[in-house]
Formats: structure tokens, C-alpha cells, sequence
């Protein structure tokens, strides 16, 4: 396989003689059948260079084309703001999201999300797409979010996620002293039948696993910083998860947090690690600390390694 000009290039060999296309894209480009029939439907595949309309069968010395390119609208209103990109190519855009932000609007119209952003950010580059997030992070919590810029990038994506694969490190503050300096939490999560929007641990829930580390602890204000992972990615299954052993994350009121040191829940997505889904180098990106949260950290905890 090779990348030209926004696509994809495969060339037949012997042992493909004879096979149909789709079985050879899904096993070559790792491409869904939903995938593979937009690309026919939409006239983005060719066949040493002409057009396919239908499951054809290949010949040795075929040359098979993908364009990756998509002209349709994002469905996503447009809005101006600061976008910090962290990293961009054709395929994948990770983007460092700032607290107050829901990642993606919840009905149509809606704007103020970082959607939204990147919408106007696809716009203004001369890029009609439609915005994919491959994960979310809550309104209040800071750092790296992918977007998968074209369907065969998401699904790869959406695969690593569900895969386990896609790994999200955050940084944290929780209230009081961990007896452990690493661990892990395995519970799963589920609706707090007696609010509208929190979650809880719950046998019937989904199941949830989180890992993690404490760095230090300021004893003047009992608290820890701490660095975690995901294993999976429930609904704030962070804040539910270090609630529930008695560390509520700082500033989360909902979970029990208090509201002294940090003015949201002291939670910031610092780095992302990923397969890039086409040429499946590993890629890592680490996210900044906003002000607000690098200034207290600091103060409470000194230089972060």
C-alpha cells in the first residue's frame, strides 16, 4: 500500500487473481463493508484508473485506487475560536480541548462545542468534511480529543478504541492520601437513577477499569496528584471511579469534590497514544496543562516530571 494525492494506492499480486474487491479491500485497507460500498456508491474507487461500480474480480497486476477525500457538509455548524492543534495530517487531527466545552453538540444547530472549532478549522483550510470525534471528554475536563478526518480513519480509530488499544492518560488531583501508590479500579458504571446526570458504581452497569499512579501529596490541603489511564471510556467513569474509593477529584462538586482549590474538576487528558489507522506508526501526543490547572499544581506540587 501506498498514500498519493489524499488516497490510497494497492497493487494486485498473483495470489489475488481472481478475488472480488471487497473480500481484497477489507483485508488490504481494513475497510468495512459500510465503507467499501460508500467508496463504490461514490465513485472513490478505480481500477487501473477507470471507475468500479460493482464487486469485480482482480486480476494479477491490478492497480486499485482509493480516494480518501470527502465532499459533503459536517452537519456541524461552523464557529470561530482558538483551536490548539496538537497533530494533523491527512487522516487524523488531535486537538487540545479547553475546559467549559462540551466536545460535540447534542442537537442540531448548537454551537459552542469544540465541533464546532474544528468545523470552522476544516472550513477555513478549504476542507468540506464531516467532523468525527472518536472519543469525548466531559464539558469540564481539558486535553487531547482525535478526530478522524475521512470514514475509513474512523472506523480504524473507533477499532482501537474498542480494542483497548487507544491509550488516554490523564493527570488529576483527588482529595486525601492513597494507601497505594499504584492500583487498579474495576467496577462498572451505571445511572444514578436519582439524578439526571450523575453515574454510579452499580453491579448492572457497564463495566469500567481505570489504573492508577499517585505522584504526590500536598498535605496542607490533603490531596493527591495522581496520573491515570482507561482501560474503557464510560460516561465520567474517572470521577465515578475515584469517588468511589473515597478520592473525589478536586473542584467536582458532583462526586463530592470540594470547590477550594480548583473552580471545575481538577481532570486534564495530557496524552494520547495511538496507531495511526494508514500507515500504523504509533503516535504520541501529549497535551499542555491550561493555566489553571498548571499554575495550582504547581503550587501544591511542584515541577511535573
Amino acid at each position: 500500500m501506498n498514500q498519493k494525492n489524499h488516497g490510497l494506492i494497492f497493487s494486485a499480486g498473483s495470489r489475488h487473481h481472481g478475488e472480488h474487491l471487497f473480500a481484497y479491500l477489507k483485508r488490504e485497507a481494513k475497510a468495512s463493508k459500510p465503507v467499501i460500498q460508500y467508496w463504490i456508491a461514490n465513485e472513490k474507487i478505480k481500477v487501473n484508473h477507470k471507475p468500479v461500480d460493482h464487486n469485480v474480480q482482480l486480476e494479477c497486476g491490478d492497480s486499485v485506487m482509493i480516494d480518501l477525500r470527502e465532499e459533503e457538509e459536517s452537519g456541524i455548524v461552523p464557529e470561530y475560536g482558538e483551536l490548539p492543534v496538537l497533530f494533523e495530517d491527512d487522516h487524523m487531527l488531535i486537538v487540545n480541548k479547553p475546559a467549559g466545552m462540551a466536545t460535540h453538540p447534542n442537537e442540531a444547530g448548537q454551537t459552542g462545542t469544540l465541533s464546532n472549532l474544528v468545523a470552522f478549522y476544516f472550513q477555513m483550510n478549504g476542507e468540506e468534511r464531516k467532523v468525527r470525534h472518536v472519543h469525548r471528554l466531559d464539558k469540564d475536563t481539558s486535553g487531547a480529543v482525535v478526530f478522524a478526518k475521512h470514514r475509513l480513519a474512523h472506523a480504524l480509530l473507533d477499532e482501537q478504541l474498542q480494542r483497548k488499544e487507544l491509550a488516554r492518560t490523564y493527570l488529576a488531583v483527588a482529595e486525601g492520601k492513597f494507601r497505594k501508590k499504584t492500583g487498579t479500579i474495576s467496577a462498572p458504571i451505571g445511572r444514578d437513577r436519582y439524578h439526571p446526570v450523575r453515574r454510579r458504581v452499580s453491579n448492572s452497569g457497564q463495566p469500567a477499569v481505570t489504573h492508577f499512579e499517585s505522584l504526590g501529596y500536598d498535605s496542607r490541603h490533603d490531596v493527591t496528584l495522581c496520573r491515570l489511564q482507561l482501560e474503557t471510556g464510560r460516561t465520567h467513569q474517572i470521577r465515578v471511579h475515584l469517588a468511589s474509593i473515597g478520592h473525589p477529584l478536586s473542584g467536582d462538586t458532583l462526586y463530592g469534590g470540594s470547590e477550594g482549590l480548583f473552580p471545575r474538576q481538577a481532570l486534564h487528558a495530557i496524552e494520547i497514544n495511538v496507531t495511526h489507522p494508514i500507515t500504523k506508526e504509533r503516535v504520541t501526543v501529549t497535551a499542555p496543562l491550561p493555566d489553571d490547572l498548571k499554575d495550582e499544581i504547581g503550587r501544591l506540587f511542584g515541577t511535573i516530571d
